[in-house]
């Protein structure tokens, strides 16, 4: 089974984009309300969220093995960089009074939200286009 990259490179690069602005946005949002930590807080789990995507996409061969115990071991050994990547955001929130931890938590979580509401953002664009 052959994974076409095009196509998870086209879907990392729309969720990331999505992901990035929705960061961007509410980090501008809190960054002018005085909320400087949580803004850059939530830019940075954001970061390291797409950065997850990304590696994600990069090791889905490794899972697609012809033998159970070796896509076993490839799953495994593209599970444990991940988790490492998304650790040092949680460590660097912990130990900086500049990064808010909730909100470096939720930025982490930024790329499966825009993912889960990516219906609702079309169903939206649909009925506004029908009423013109």
């Amino acid at each position: 089974m052959k994974i076409e990259t095009t196509e998870i490179r086209e879907l990392q690069k729309r969720v990331g984009t999505r992901a990035m602005t929705v960061a961007l946005v509410a980090a501008g949002i809190c960054i002018v309300a005085g909320a400087r930590p949580i803004g850059k807080g939530l830019l940075l789990g954001t970061l390291f969220s797409i950065l997850n995507f990304v590696l994600m996409g990069a090791t889905l061969h490794l899972r697609l093995q012809p033998t159970r115990r070796r896509a076993f071991w490839g799953a495994l050994g593209g599970i444990v960089p991940r988790y490492l990547l998304l650790a040092v955001p949680v460590i660097l929130a912990l130990k900086l009074e500049q990064l808010n931890l909730w909100a470096t938590v939720g930025g982490i979580f930024m790329v499966q939200a825009v993912i889960l509401l990516e219906p609702l953002w079309r169903s939206l664009r649909a009925a506004r286009h029908s009423r013109a």
